[in-house]
């Protein structure tokens, strides 16, 4: 299955340590390790990060012939900072050279006999207006692709308007409980925030998505998939950071549709393959769909 994963490439800074990320290549990353022909589509400066993340993006056996290499840009950087359960927060440093992501025509045909199956995107992105236009006119020259919106919002790096927007174009929306509560406060109506199930079918009527997953850590994930509600537990974990452990938990998701597996099935192997990453340092460490299928045997949390 082919794969268009759009946005950010950067380096997350970790003290003394650097390492190549940003969700949409984590993303790629994963659904690579799971078989998938993914195509990250994004820029990097003409600097020595950029050329180092684009050496270890071949090494990883992703294409990079939708990556932009931009004279005078800074590739992309962010702070992380590890608390005692290994979950991160970030300090993103604007403006990177993904912020400057145009198509031209001859980009955009060049894109649509790619025909890939899905499209992946996320928020950060797309704070940029030039980026949210280039992902509008993308989706709109590939009307019968999925579209996968993983939401990962990051302090300062987000607006409600664009979260929304992004909302209205998807197949599937994921996002963790935190990003869910905040959302569901946007929601002007007195006692509704009530519960995972409720926030998800009022984002799913107001937008239209067909499938809302609602991830909870440790504790698994939440499926509204076609107006059917399904929780699904998680697995236990030694958690090393859980840098990475969402992106790869929407690999698993993207590829358990792919399959055509219920929700629950999906739900499980995501879950699996979000616990496998978590246990191993690093956002794109080193595995495989065999460590997932070992999880999944393993009892539930």
């Amino acid at each position: 299955m082919r794969i268009l994963s759009v946005g950010e490439i950067l380096w997350d800074v970790i003290g003394q340590n650097e390492h190549l990320g940003g969700a949409p290549l984590n993303f790629a990353a994963h659904a690579q390790k799971l078989g998938h022909e993914v195509y990250p589509l994004s820029a990097v400066g003409d600097d020595a990060r950029g050329h180092r993340a684009l050496e270890l993006i071949r090494c990883l056996g992703i294409s990079t012939e939708f990556i932009r290499l931009l004279p005078g840009k800074a590739t992309g950087t962010a702070e992380v900072e590890l608390d005692l359960d290994g979950k991160p927060t970030f300090r993103i440093v604007r403006p990177a050279a993904y912020d400057f992501v145009e198509l031209s025509p001859g980009d955009l045909q060049s894109l649509c006999k790619l025909d890939p199956q899905w499209v992946y995107f996320g928020t950060l992105f797309h704070t940029s207006s030039t980026a949210l236009a280039t992902t509008l006119s993308l989706l709109q020259g590939l009307p019968s692709a999925g579209r996968f919106y993983d939401v990962n919002l990051r302090d300062d790096n987000w607006n409600l308007t664009a979260v929304e927007q992004l909302s209205s174009h998807a197949t599937v929306v994921k996002l963790n409980d935190w990003e869910a509560e905040c959302l569901d406060a946007t929601f002007d109506v007195a006692g509704e925030q009530d519960s995972i199930e409720g926030f998800a079918r009022r984002w799913a009527d107001r937008f239209g998505p067909g499938i809302v997953c609602v991830t909870c850590g440790e504790l698994g994930c939440s499926i509204l998939k076609d107006g059917q509600f399904t929780q699904v537990s998680g697995f236990r974990v030694e958690v090393a950071d859980t840098v990475g452990a969402g992106d790869a938990f929407a690999a698993g998701f993207v590829h358990g549709l792919s399959e055509g597996w219920s929700a629950p099935q999906i739900g499980r192997f995501a879950n699996a393959a979000g616990a496998v990453v978590a246990g191993k340092a690093g956002a794109i460490p080193e595995w495989n769909i065999e460590e997932v299928w070992t999880k999944m045997e393993q009892t539930d949390r």
